[in-house]
């Protein structure tokens, strides 16, 4: 593992991508996270085909949308705001932060105002690091079975995302993404079949989630390098 990110590191972006999904499973979608990337960055990756790009803040991701191709799928991957939820709600392809009944309320409020259905991921925080952001699953779980979700028609929700602790414990990584599945796998019965991505796993742990059962993974220094901030 050490010897093929030493590789990637020395690779262009194209062939880094190229790598990357040569090394995927099928059915498991590579999101390139751009977050804090410049425009030329993302150009590149575009070029070698890449199409799911991830951003974390809303105001940077509507610059890059109005800067790039539109039929770039963005994603929000960061946490977000209520009050900034209108700057993505006309184009987002994604929302993978949804984190608590408030933020689904706003975002529902935003479709409405651009007549669109809103796909979204429940993000469920598993790890013991109070940095992370997301749902506590039992208040999630409360919420989705009083048919919280039913009373937010522009909301679809498509799946479950969540991020393992950050450690060298590979025990506790497996943990974090093995109970991610779980609830992935609990929620699925109140949703329809659209309830289909489970979208954890990040440069250094995407093989373990992989094994877990992800269909996405989140892939960012590996192919970009360092983040510019």
């Amino acid at each position: 593992m050490y010897f093929y990110i030493v590789k990637l590191i020395a690779m262009s972006i194209k062939s880094k991508i190229e790598s990357l999904r040569a090394a995927l499973p099928e059915g498991v979608k590579l999101l390139a996270v751009s977050k804090f990337h410049p425009v030329e960055a993302i150009e590149e990756a575009y070029a070698a085909g890449q199409r799911a790009f991830g951003e974390s803040r809303p105001q940077e991701l509507k610059q890059k949308y109005e800067m790039l191709p539109h039929d770039i799928e963005w994603h929000m991957i960061g946490h977000l705001q209520t009050n900034k939820v209108k700057y993505i709600a006309p184009f987002v392809h994604l929302v993978e932060s949804l984190d608590s009944e408030r933020l689904a309320e706003e975002i529902e409020r935003q479709a409405v105002k651009c007549d669109r259905v809103i796909d979204c991921l429940l993000e469920i925080h598993v790890t013991a690091e109070e940095s992370k952001s997301g749902w506590d699953y039992t208040e999630l779980l409360a919420f989705v079975q009083s048919g919280g979700f039913e009373r937010l028609p522009h909301i679809r929700v498509r799946g479950v995302m969540g991020m393992a602790t950050f450690t060298d414990d590979e025990n506790v990584v497996r943990a974090d993404f093995e109970r991610l599945a779980a609830c992935k796998a609990e929620l699925a019965q109140y949703f329809g079949a659209a309830f289909d991505i489970l979208s954890m796993g990040m440069s250094d742990d995407y093989r373990l989630a992989i094994e877990y059962g992800s269909t996405e993974v989140r892939i960012g220094s590996t192919i970009f390098g360092a983040r510019e901030y």
